[in-house]
């Protein structure tokens, strides 16, 4: 928790994070009701771990719809009060925390932007689908992922980034 209240630079940090999608956690694939129109939908935990100076780590509650060119993603203390909220579509991406929004270009760039590490949005939701997807330095762990349990690291380019993510069952 005290990752969360380092302003909406961490807040921002912490929805790339759980975007960017990476390393072993807790998240779940929720299936949708027939004829539902809304995008697929995971929910679980995340923690996420930057080695800069200091070291950053993100450990939330998250929900998270859509694909990496439509959707949107909330971060959530224990008590389940969002801190974090993203939202992105074709060549637009907003992040609101701490009662301030940034905008960007792409859900890309607001995690980079929010995290200080390049977190590959694509290839998370590839991992979250069971796809072992390679992308710029992440090796994904998906051995685990039918128990909805996920892990990334990537060690180049710096800073050294762990994601771990465990779905809801």
């Amino acid at each position: 928790m005290q990752a969360l209240t380092r302003g909406s630079k961490l807040g921002a940090w912490i929805l790339l994070t759980a975007i960017g999608l990476t390393l072993a956690g807790c998240a779940q694939l929720k299936p949708r009701a027939a004829g539902q129109a809304s995008a697929d939908l995971w929910t679980g935990r995340l923690s996420l771990q930057i080695q800069t100076d200091p070291p950053q780590n993100v450990y939330a509650g998250f929900e998270l719809r859509g694909n990496p060119v439509q959707g949107e993603l909330h971060l959530n203390t224990p008590l389940g009060n969002t801190v974090v909220a993203a939202h992105w579509s074709s060549g637009q991406a907003s992040l609101r925390s701490g009662g301030k929004t940034s905008s960007f270009r792409s859900i890309d760039e607001l995690l980079a932007g929010a995290t200080g590490a390049a977190l590959p949005a694509s290839a998370l939701f590839d991992w979250l689908a069971g796809k072992n997807t390679a992308s710029n330095g992440w090796v994904a762990d998906l051995t685990q992922q039918a128990a909805g349990r996920i892990s990334a690291r990537r060690s180049e380019p710096a800073p050294l980034t762990e994601l771990r993510i465990v779905l809801d069952q």
